[in-house]
C-alpha cells in the first residue's frame, strides 16, 4: 500500500536527519564562523537536485540576517561569476563531491580569495579536499526504492542547511524585530509593528484643553470620530481624558444639566497611556485587560503624541 511506502520513505529520511547529529564537530562552528566573518555575502552553489536545495538555503540564511544568493554553477561558466566577489563566502552542495561545474570553479573560488564549504557526502572527493571546510552529510540509503533518486541525501542537506543559518540567526543576535523587518508583507510584521505606526496624531488626534465647554468637547469627540479625547493644559501634556462613557454618567447624574462643565470637571485622570516605541500587541493587551477601546500615546516628559484606537488594530489582525 502507498501509506507503507510512504512511512518507509519517511523513516529512512529521518534517520538520515538523525545520522547528521553524532557527526557534529568543530568542522560546524569553523563553517559558521568562516560565513558569520566574510566580509561580503554567502553564495550558495548546487546543480540539479542539491542547486534546488542550495536555493532555499540561501533564501533562509537571506530571511534571518545572513546575506545569501544562489549562484547555478552552470550559469556561472557562461558570464554569471561575475556575481561572485571577493570577501563571498562559497556554500557548495554536492553529495558526489566531484561535480564538474563547480569543480571547474575551484579556482576562481581560491583566486577571489573567498572562503569555501562544502555540503557533501564523500570526504575524499576534489571538492571536500579544496574546501576549508567540508560538512559530511552522507547517509546509508536513499528513499527512493531504487536507491537512486535524491531523497534522503537532499532531506540531510536541507536540515544542515537549517540548522547553520538558525546558528548564524543566535550568533548575530538575531531578534523578532529583525526578522519582521525582512519580511514586511508577512504577519509576524503585523504583530511587531510599533503604536507610533497606528497613532492618530496631528489634525487627526482629539484634543481639548481643562477650561473647554462641554459642547465643544462633545463636537471634537464627533469630529475626529474616536469615542474619546485627550485633555492638554498649555504644554501639551495629558491632563486627562473624556470618554462617551464619561459624559453618559455625568448626564446622567445631572440630568441632563451639563453643558456649562468644563472637560476638567468631566475628564478622567490618570487614563492609561502607552510609549510611541511599544509594539502593537502591547497595545492591544492593554486594552483588553483595561476594557477599554483607546489608548493616548505618552512621550518622555508626558507630552501626548497621538492615540490609538482597537479599530486601527483590527486592521492588523492581531486578534
Amino acid at each position: 500500500m502507498s501509506i507503507e511506502t510512504a512511512r518507509r520513505v519517511l523513516r529512512i529520511e529521518a534517520a538520515a536527519i538523525e545520522g547528521l547529529i553524532e557527526r557534529l564537530d568543530a568542522r560546524f562552528d569553523a563553517a559558521v564562523e568562516l560565513m558569520l566573518n566574510c566580509k561580503g555575502r554567502v553564495v550558495v552553489m548546487g546543480m540539479g537536485k542539491s542547486g534546488l536545495i542550495g536555493r532555499k538555503i540561501a533564501a533562509t540564511l537571506s530571511s534571518t540576517g545572513t546575506p545569501s544568493l544562489f549562484l547555478h554553477p552552470a550559469e556561472a561558466l557562461h558570464g554569471d561569476l561575475g556575481m561572485l566577489t571577493a570577501g563571498d563566502a562559497v556554500l557548495a552542495l554536492s553529495y558526489s563531491g566531484e561535480n564538474e561545474e563547480i569543480v571547474v570553479l575551484l579556482e576562481t573560488i581560491k583566486r577571489l580569495g573567498c572562503a569555501l564549504i562544502t555540503l557533501t557526502g564523500n570526504a575524499r572527493s576534489a571538492l571536500a579536499l579544496s574546501s576549508d571546510v567540508a560538512l559530511d552529510i552522507a547517509v546509508k540509503e536513499e528513499a527512493c526504492s531504487l536507491n537512486l533518486a535524491p531523497t534522503a541525501s537532499t532531506a540531510a542537506a536541507l536540515a544542515l542547511g537549517d540548522a547553520l543559518a538558525i546558528a548564524l540567526l543566535e550568533r548575530r543576535g538575531f531578534s523578532p524585530e529583525d526578522f519582521a523587518a525582512l519580511h514586511p508583507g508577512g504577519q509576524l510584521t503585523k504583530k511587531y509593528r510599533r503604536v507610533e505606526q497606528l497613532m492618530h496624531t496631528g489634525e487627526n488626534l482629539p484634543q481639548v484643553q481643562p477650561t473647554t465647554k462641554i459642547p465643544d468637547v462633545i463636537y471634537e469627540m464627533s469630529r475626529k470620530g474616536l469615542g474619546m479625547t485627550t485633555v492638554l493644559d498649555s504644554g501639551g501634556r495629558l491632563a486627562g481624558i473624556v470618554t462617551d462613557g464619561d459624559l453618559r454618567r455625568i448626564m446622567a447624574a445631572k440630568k441632563g444639566g451639563t453643558f456649562d462643565l468644563t472637560a476638567a470637571e468631566c475628564m478622567t485622570l490618570g487614563p492609561v497611556t502607552i510609549a510611541p516605541s511599544e509594539f502593537a500587541s502591547r497595545a492591544l493587551n492593554l486594552m483588553e485587560q483595561r476594557k477599554i477601546t483607546s489608548i493616548v500615546v505618552v512621550e518622555e516628559g508626558g507630552r501626548v503624541a497621538g492615540v490609538v484606537h482597537i479599530h486601527d488594530l483590527w486592521t492588523l489582525q492581531l486578534f
